[in-house]
């Protein structure tokens, strides 16, 4: 705590700051800020930088001191939002993920998605079956080196490139069959497109994971994607819910409830618990944020909303078109850098800095956001298909879904679960010694369970919040009343202090003068304050006299 009081207080006496933001290709964008600059100008620098006209789809994201991720907004100050002492260091990735990334007017908006979706490929984000994957990574093959060449490329030359946190030598060799016999000729452009085409049919596509645990304590990632929200357990796809049938998203301390109307006014509620508070509202602010990206027209028909509690732990937020950085990822070697790119393949409009900025900045103001809900041309058929499913579970991998550790929005073995209210919630008793050792475990993301059950026992979760939640309302209700009771007797007692002072002052104002001629006010002056105010200059005095003595 003392070291951040030091470090804000350097901060404020700094006019500027030195930042250095990420980009997809792992090239770095410096430059230098103004102390009272805010996310969207440093976003402006970045986009006209790029000649990135498409920049509603991306973000800058920071880690905090906690290694919590966070998205930067557009409309506060960068140095206000960063914990952390300068020089700041953030990363451009993409934030809302293109319902139909093939379908993106400028090759350089194509393109950089294009390298977010390699780097979740690499980190395990961008799971799928074997076959899926061999195709994706000779996509990436024949748009990083082109034809293959016998006399360039030697034998097993696919393994000098890293696309998976892990690969065998038969996924190898079929990688490089694919290359050599069914790409032959095609462009970079063509690959890249190919690749993006076949990456939006997955059902990982767009998912940043977020770890929490289900009512019975089983690991699970929840994510936000252009489709809806998706429940990731072991290998399978436990629960899909689209946007259109999400209803309300919110969060209380540690617990995060989504609430959805399905067919046949079937509703649900599903309940899981992140490892933080601060994760938790992690989470709900990118719920928030996809709902009204992916679901409205317009940013400006995003209600504001805020969490249950009033006061004290109420939280306000409303959506801010375009933006992200995250830790420091390992370093994907292969592929060109963004500064490299000819001219030709940007197809950027030349346009001069002025003009690039204003463009930006209205923009900024009055962005269409992609609307999946209303546009059902967006979602592919296979996907149609799969959305009618709703909760039916499908399979995405061979293998569980297990993200790398270092590139998850909360750093997993440093997770403190809520097993003890979700068994609570499941009607069980709990001791104060399990709800210790619950805070003290640690999930395990590669374990993997009996997904049938896990799926029932969330679904009995669901059906206790239901029957609990009137309670719940009710002791809410109450409590926020006892808050505004609480609160409106202490601006009584404050009015009340405020009104002796005026009165016992020298202030000649018609209404305090009608106040002192009253006899209750003499009364109270002779018998309460004269004795009160004796009795504090007569101790101030005696400190007084101690402190010439020492």
């Amino acid at each position: 705590m003392l070291s951040r009081f030091m470090s804000g207080s350097v901060r404020n006496l700094e006019r500027e700051y030195n930042c250095t933001v990420r980009l997809l290709d792992d090239t770095e964008y410096t430059c230098t800020i103004q102390r009272d600059a805010k996310g969207q100008y440093l976003f402006d620098l970045i986009c006209h930088n790029l000649n990135l006209l498409e920049k509603d789809y991306f973000g800058i994201r920071y880690v905090d001191p906690d290694k919590q991720r966070h998205w930067l907004e557009f409309t506060k100050s960068i140095a206000k939002q960063m914990k952390s002492q300068p020089p700041f260091t953030m990363c451009l990735r993409v934030k809302f993920y293109p319902p139909d990334p093939a379908s993106l007017k400028e090759e350089i908006t194509r393109y950089l998605v294009f390298l977010q979706l390699k780097r979740d490929l690499y980190h395990g984000r961008l799971l799928c079956k074997t076959s899926d994957a061999a195709m994706l990574a000779a996509y990436i093959l024949q748009a990083e080196i082109g034809d293959y060449d016998p006399g360039k490329h030697p034998e097993g030359y696919s393994s000098k490139f890293q696309f998976f946190p892990k690969h065998s030598e038969k996924l190898e060799r079929r990688i490089a069959d694919i290359h050599k016999t069914e790409l032959i000729g095609q462009k970079p452009e063509t690959s890249e497109r190919n690749f993006l085409q076949k990456a939006q049919m997955l059902e990982t596509y767009g998912v940043d994971p977020h770890p929490c645990k289900d009512v019975s304590g089983n690991p699970a990632f929840l994510a936000f994607t252009p489709f809806g929200f998706v429940v990731l357990q072991g290998n399978k796809r436990v629960h899909f819910l689209k946007w259109n049938e999400v209803t309300k998203l919110k969060f209380e301390g540690k617990t995060f409830h989504i609430y959805a109307n399905q067919k046949e006014d079937k509703k649900i509620i599903l309940t899981y618990f992140a490892p933080t508070p601060e994760a938790c509202k992690h989470l709900w602010k990118c719920g928030v944020e996809n709902q009204a990206f992916y679901k409205l027209e317009k940013s400006s028909q995003v209600r504001t909303v805020s969490s249950s509690n009033l006061f004290f732990k109420g939280s306000r937020f409303r959506y801010r078109a375009g933006l992200v950085p995250s830790r420091s990822c390992p370093s994907i070697t292969h592929g060109p850098r963004l500064s490299s790119v000819p001219r030709t393949r940007r197809r950027a409009v030349h346009i001069s800095i002025m003009e690039g900025l204003e463009s930006l900045r209205d923009s900024a103001h009055s962005t269409p956001v992609r609307s999946v809900s209303h546009g059902e041309s967006f979602i592919p058929r296979s996907r149609s298909q799969v959305a009618d499913t709703s909760e039916g579970m499908a399979v995405i991998s061979d293998e569980a879904y297990s993200p790398s550790d270092s590139v998850l929005p909360t750093p997993v073995a440093e997770h403190s679960m809520e097993l003890a209210v979700s068994r609570q919630i499941n009607g069980a008793p709990c001791s104060i010694e399990e709800e210790k050792e619950s805070e003290a475990s640690t999930p395990m993301h590669g374990e993997r369970g009996d997904f049938g059950a896990d799926s029932r026992s969330a679904q009995e979760g669901a059906g206790g919040d239901s029957a609990l939640s009137e309670v719940e309302q009710v002791n809410k209700f109450v409590l926020s009343v006892l808050r505004l009771l609480l609160v409106t007797i202490g601006l009584l007692f404050v009015l009340l202090l405020l009104l002796i002072i005026l009165t016992e002052s020298d202030l000649d104002i018609a209404f305090l003068t009608d106040i002192r001629q009253t006899p209750e006010f003499e009364q109270f002056h002779y018998e309460y304050f004269c004795p009160l105010r004796r009795w504090f200059a007569c101790k101030l005095r005696w400190v007084g006299g101690l402190l010439i003595n020492k």
